[in-house]
């Protein structure tokens, strides 16, 4: 046979491979839909909301790629669900399309705690919610600054602005409620030392400002020299006029390492007045 053809003229052989190359060409061109499936059509699944795991085996079985594009954290849903899809579900789409898919993270990521001491309830919540945190539990406290923050509090301890935790956590506060219509009589702290003034005046809901000497190195047990306000003013009649304060409202006190010079006689009569 092929000695045959070697006695063929040259342009038989020609024509035969032209013959041999549009036969392939055919067959190839023939063959593509079938091996691309053109024009071959079919609707995305909705696979929102559930776990990719789940999704991707829904999505490939029904001929498609999958790809995750990105991943967010959203604590209300599963962790690993579908948040999106694209296309999105029902949309009619070639086989073999890849659908691109968002992902709920598995672990919250961290972010910053804010200061948030001073700020209205109102302005701190705003805040804690561009932030993907939540609002926990609020307590009261006597204090000038009615419903404004006076303490951040994470799993029931004061928490520092920077500290990392996760989304989703629940951020608590202590507010003022506002200056207390009750007055009482200022005490006498005069050379008490600072742990005694401050039990003192946190039992009866006044705030408490020291003023440290440059020498003092143990806080707690420094000496109370001078309070403001006094316990009591004197009139030109030489009558004492006994201060009052309300709860809510802050009284200044100076500490110093040495306790002052305290006339304890008039001191027990100004309280026997009082």
């Amino acid at each position: 046979m092929f000695k045959n053809l070697k006695r063929q003229p040259l342009w038989i052989h020609i024509l035969i491979v032209v013959v041999l190359v549009a036969l392939i060409v055919v067959v190839f061109f023939g063959s593509l839909d079938f091996m691309t499936k053109h024009g071959a059509y079919q609707k995305v699944p909705s696979i929102v909301g559930k776990n990719i795991d789940a999704a991707r085996k829904i999505l490939e079985d029904s001929g498609f790629e999958v790809e995750i594009q990105d991943s967010l954290y959203i604590d209300t849903l599963p962790k690993l669900a579908v948040i999106k899809q694209s296309p999105e579900g029902e949309a009619t789409v070639k086989v073999n399309r890849t659908i691109y898919l968002t992902v709920n993270r598995a672990q919250p990521p961290l972010v910053e705690m804010p200061n948030l001491v001073g700020f209205s309830i109102r302005n701190a919540e705003m805040y804690l919610e561009n932030l993907g945190l939540h609002m926990g539990d609020t307590t009261f406290r006597p204090d000038i600054a009615k419903n404004a923050v006076l303490e951040q509090l994470y799993n029931g301890e004061p928490v520092k602005a920077g500290t990392k935790i996760h989304m989703g956590s629940a951020i608590s506060f202590v507010l003022g409620d506002g200056i207390g219509n009750t007055e009482l009589a200022v005490p006498n702290l005069i050379g008490k030392r600072y742990f005694q003034a401050n039990a003192i005046l946190r039992g009866m809901g006044v705030n408490i400002t020291p003023v440290f000497a440059i020498e003092v190195t143990d806080s707690a047990n420094a000496y109370v020299t001078r309070q403001d306000p006094k316990q009591y003013n004197e009139v030109p009649t030489g009558e004492k006029s006994y201060n009052r304060i309300k709860p809510g409202q802050s009284m200044n006190i100076w500490l110093s390492t040495n306790p002052p010079v305290v006339d304890s006689t008039s001191t027990e009569k100004s309280n026997d007045d009082q």
